[in-house]
């Protein structure tokens, strides 16, 4: 049987798509995982397993936190000052990035948003969003691949819903309705976190339908 990673994943989404076609998914993530099955969790470090020579295939979301071109203006500080910290962090993780993409796995698929990773790696090899798979949402999502075929659309449907509203700041902003409403939700800035990086359920299906046909 196949070993499918899914690296820096603790909402199971794809682990369980994969394990719906029969497949041993394991998620793999800092974090306990939230999907409800911690018996195909991994809490720990994404690299270690990725360089563990135990899985045929690795999708992973490595954090995007420093690397989404939404963040850049955190690079620099208020009096135009470089904020080496920022800039550290972000070093860092287009390194774990890097590492990732050079694990010794068959098959791998990097997911991240609209980042630096194209400017500093490589672009991505596409570029979707969850309405080209059954759900009404925009979510701009890269994917750097490995030995695995571009995602086939499965059903485009309406964009979503997008919100007009005035920042703290009295800047005019335009969101997706699942962004600014989770972020309203979100509680603490890990929470924030969470619910931008999900994973809408059309896309991990298409994931696992389409990418297990390689194995």
């Amino acid at each position: 049987m196949k070993e499918i990673l899914i690296a820096c994943e603790e909402s199971q989404a794809i682990t369980k798509a994969f394990r719906e076609l029969g497949y041993n998914a394991y998620s793999c993530d800092l974090l306990p995982c939230s999907g409800g099955h911690p018996e195909w969790h991994i809490q720990g470090d994404a690299f270690q397993e990725a360089y563990s020579g135990k899985y045929d295939m690795m999708i992973a979301h490595p954090p995007c936190t420093y690397l989404a071109v939404s963040g850049a203006r955190w690079l620099y500080n208020k009096d135009g000052s470089r904020n080496e910290e920022r800039w550290q962090n972000q070093a860092e993780a287009l390194d774990f990035v890097r590492d990732l993409m050079t694990a010794p796995i068959q098959h791998i698929a990097i997911e991240n948003p609209i980042s630096v990773i194209s400017s500093q790696i490589r672009k991505p090899d596409q570029i979707v969003h969850p309405y080209m798979f059954g759900d009404k949402a925009s979510k701009s999502t890269c994917f750097w691949l490995k030995n695995l075929p571009k995602l086939e659309p499965t059903n485009i449907v309406e964009k979503g819903e997008f919100i007009e509203f005035i920042s703290k700041k009295g800047v005019k902003k335009r969101q997706p309705r699942w962004y600014y409403e989770a972020l309203a939700k979100a509680k603490s800035p890990e929470e924030r976190r969470t619910l931008r990086s999900k994973t809408f359920q059309g896309m991990a299906d298409a994931i696992a339908d389409q990418w297990s046909k390689v194995l």
